[in-house]
């Protein structure tokens, strides 16, 4: 009976406990109306792999609690993205117009494009699913696929904080989120018998969050060069505006 309550209160800290830990990292957003030093290309990489973990749920048939988690941090991204755009940096690649990558991806003005672009990218899973859904291959490569990209997360926050040399904007509490989050399903993958993605990708995830616990012990969290020069600006600004 215990272990059974166990076994539940696991599965639902599972399902719940991962898309909770941006609370905390939203709320910081919009307190200081600027989402400087927060990687937006976190909510891509979480939005593409728990999409296709939802497609390689149709034929793995996981656990519940992971499907779940998906369709909960799917939602959770969304609203994060959505406040990211709106309060995004006044230095950002979209307003001086500089996006270096090809067609500006996930460097968009509106808040729609990206909604667009996530509409297509479920279509055509979709249409490669119902095409190739009954090969073992296909299956066991979108799995790789979904859990693969997910174990990228921390990467683009590691690239952010190296450019800022400073964990400025980023939440400790993400941090720890992330390093406890990633070490309960790393231990609850073993245990649970999950597939060999999961527990591939999982230990594969953690050592990227160690990567960002040694920037923070060698950064800190100071403000950034391009944050001091705004704020430099808008002094000026409200100088002048005196005058």
């Amino acid at each position: 009976m215990v272990a059974t309550w166990i076994a539940t209160l696991a599965s639902v800290g599972m399902a719940v406990g991962p898309p909770l830990v941006y609370a905390d990292q939203a709320y910081s957003i919009v307190r200081k109306k600027d989402s400087t030093g927060f990687s937006r290309d976190v909510c891509a990489i979480l939005l593409l792999a728990n999409i296709t973990r939802c497609f390689f749920w149709l034929k793995a048939r996981f656990e519940f609690a992971l499907l779940f988690q998906s369709l909960f941090m799917i939602a959770a991204q969304l609203a994060l993205l959505y406040i990211c755009i709106r309060y995004r940096p006044r230095l950002s690649p979209e307003n001086l117009g500089v996006s270096t990558r090809p067609f500006s991806f996930w460097q968009w003005d509106t808040y729609t494009q990206y909604l667009e672009f996530l509409a297509a990218f479920i279509l055509c899973q979709a249409i490669l699913f119902l095409i190739l859904g009954r090969s073992e291959l296909f299956i066991s490569i979108l799995g790789f696929v979904a859990l693969g990209l997910e174990s990228t997360l921390p990467i683009p926050q590691l690239i952010s904080n190296y450019k800022q040399r400073s964990l400025y904007g980023f939440r400790m509490s993400t941090l720890i989120g992330w390093v406890g989050g990633d070490s309960f399903k790393t231990v609850y993958f073993f245990l649970q018998g999950s597939p060999l993605q999961f527990k591939v990708c999982a230990i594969f995830q953690l050592s990227i969050d160690c990567a960002i616990i040694l920037q923070r012990l060698v950064y800190g969290n100071a403000p950034p060069a391009t944050v001091l020069i705004e704020e430099d600006d808008i002094e000026q600004a409200l100088a002048l505006d005196e005058e």
